[in-house]
């Protein structure tokens, strides 16, 4: 194990056996590709032949180079050809039974010091090792497809594994230009551990039909960041696959969260897996393509806002970030905004922090100073709701607290204009209970903006089962007229992003207190694997730890579900008085400003 890896064999060309492959050749390690299939192994070639030209075509190699990568780059379909090799890694099918057919086959084929890897995400290393002659050498090493693209790279290391294997594979994924993650023995590692449980959550949320495929996809990418939604991802993996991951985590943690979603089953059984097959949750032009077509389920571009009532003047009330955010987005879009707080001398202040906010927009170019003027103009501040007798759509936007919104509709409904929409921005609350402290419950709705409201796109449109279908109209076209998307969702705790958000973030919190990573490894990991804009816990630490603590609290209440319990480790530190970066410490500690 101390000799340097520089002839690898990769059993098994199929989309990832082939991109590790490329990257290795590319880092100038001979590679013996492998595969009992002679059309898998023409299709590796042609695809880095194919990789290759466009390097040389974007002059990021040159031609020589590239004859240099393909010379190194050798396919067989006969296991014996890796009988040089210093390295094996497998990606062949998930499944134990092929995985041990080709680990018994390569024990009396390699050398005694060659380290044989497996590329699952799923299935047990250790087991994987018991199973073989020199359990020693056995690791897994799993990359993230496309694997020429992604930089991360989880290293896995069983109770067998020696160490020597261990460093000497972590200092092959540095060379190859990668970020290896030290981890445990456990289905879907770091990455797929997270990532997995929220799909599956994406999943059941799609089949409840408490929301459509593209708002759950839209609601995730504009208020999460995220590069897909998580059906669209669903069907990039493959549904087989994401059923095969989540039967092995279900089996080791009993979590109901890792149960897989029946539709999966359905859809599997059905062979609708996903892009590979052609359809999956959604339609593609071709098995393979990555082009949705339109189908069944596709909503009408220009669906009707028939019935909506006309919108001139907007209230937005309450004081804070939040509330002179929506103002703003209000006032932006050309509509007349009374923004009122507990009294004038606040509602001035909350205007002042829009002036702020358009003065960078002008000196960054995104607007005129007459537009800013114009916009600052329609904004008047008041100290009273009193103000809101003759506006169109008023706007709570005070604090998350049911008694505190629930004076505030009753005072709307004695004050608002009959015909007047009132909607919450609640994020983790009951709309229902803010309209039922009215006498129109039909006029009450849910617009949930995501911070900061002027940069955020997203609007969540929460429906109770008293909304009007012209207050849900109305409110649709006026998200539209402000420019932000708006995705529909019933009444429950959570909505469609923080129901799928904060159980991962607290899953990633479990992690942590079972030891099995470092908070900086998860971060990297789902950044680096995920494609996640910030890692789990600088999310957490941006948030605020009180502020999650009470959104999964709310999960937990009304899903009853153990698994949306919230972890022990972030009630301590709520406690502790430690909630993220305002207070210079959560699970970080930050300089105080």
């Amino acid at each position: 194990m101390d000799t340097p890896l520089s002839t690898i064999a990769v059993v098994g060309l199929g989309t990832m056996g082939t991109g590790i492959a490329e990257v290795l050749a590319r880092a100038g390690r001979e590679v013996i590709g492998i595969d009992i299939s002679e059309a898998a192994a023409a299709r590796a070639i042609a695809t880095l032949e194919a990789a290759t030209a466009r390097s040389v075509a974007r002059e990021r190699i040159t031609e020589e180079e590239r004859r240099d990568i393909l010379a190194r780059f050798r396919a067989f379909s006969d296991l014996q050809a890796a009988a040089d090799a210093d390295l094996v890694i497998e990606v062949v099918p998930e499944s134990y039974e092929v995985k041990q057919q080709v680990f018994r086959a390569l024990d009396s084929v390699v050398r005694p010091e060659a380290i044989i890897a497996t590329g699952t995400n799923a299935l047990s290393v250790t087991r994987l090792a018991a199973d073989s002659a020199h359990p020693e050498r056995v690791l897994g090493l799993h990359f993230f497809n496309p694997a020429p693209a992604m930089k991360l790279v989880e290293v896995v290391s069983s109770v067998l594994t020696a160490p020597q294997a261990v460093a000497a594979v972590t200092d092959l994924a540095h060379q190859l230009g990668k970020e290896p993650v030290a981890v445990g023995d456990r289905p879907g590692f770091v990455a797929d551990g997270l990532l997995f449980g929220y799909l599956n959550q994406a999943a059941a949320m799609y089949e409840a039909k408490y929301a459509s495929r593209e708002d759950i996809d839209a609601a995730m990418k504009l208020g999460c960041g995220l590069p897909m939604g998580p059906l669209a991802l669903l069907d990039l993996i493959g549904i087989d696959t994401a059923r095969t991951v989540l039967d092995a985590m279900y089996a080791e943690s009993r979590d109901r969260l890792h149960a897989p979603a029946p539709i999966l089953k359905q859809l599997g059984e059905a062979g609708l897996t996903g892009r590979k097959s052609g359809r999956g949750f959604y339609t593609y032009e071709a098995p393979g393509s990555g082009v949705v077509v339109r189908d069944a389920l596709t909503p009408l571009e220009t669906a009707s806002t028939g019935g909506a009532r006309e919108v001139r003047s907007v209230g937005v009330a309450g004081s804070g970030t939040m509330a002179s955010g929506i103002a703003e987005v209000f006032a932006k879009a050309g509509y007349d905004v009374v923004l009122a707080a507990r009294s004038l001398e606040k509602a001035e202040t909350a205007k002042a922090r829009i002036a702020k906010s358009l003065a960078r927009s002008v000196d960054k170019g995104r607007m005129t100073a007459e537009a800013r003027d114009e916009t600052l103009a329609r904004v008047t501040p008041a100290g009273s709701l009193d103000s809101f007798a003759e506006v169109d759509l008023a706007v709570e936007a005070v604090a998350e607290d049911l008694e505190i919104k629930q004076q505030l509709f009753a005072t709307l409904d004695k004050i608002c204009k009959p015909g007047a929409v009132l909607a919450t921005t609640t994020s983790s609350l009951p709309v229902v209970a803010c309209a039922r402290a009215t006498s129109r419950p039909q006029d009450v709705i849910g617009m949930h903006f995501f911070n900061p409201a002027p940069a955020m796109k997203l609007v969540e449109v929460v429906r109770t089962v008293l909304t009007g279908d012209d207050v849900h109209a109305t409110v649709r076209e006026v998200t539209a007229k402000i420019r932000k998307h708006p995705v529909d969702c019933g009444d429950r705790a959570g909505f469609i992003v923080n129901a799928l958000l904060f159980p991962y973030l607290n899953n990633a919190i479990k992690m942590v207190e079972q030891h099995y990573a470092s908070l900086d490894d998860i971060d990297a990991a789902m950044k680096l694997g995920g494609g996640y804009p910030m890692g789990p816990f600088e999310l957490l630490d941006v948030v605020g730890l009180d502020v999650s603590l009470a959104i999964e609290k709310v999960l937990h209440a009304e899903f009853r579900d153990p698994g949306l319990a919230p972890a022990p480790l972030l009630e301590h530190l709520v406690a502790a008085g430690c909630l993220g970066r305002k207070t210079g410490r959560g699970f970080r500690e930050y300089a105080r400003r």
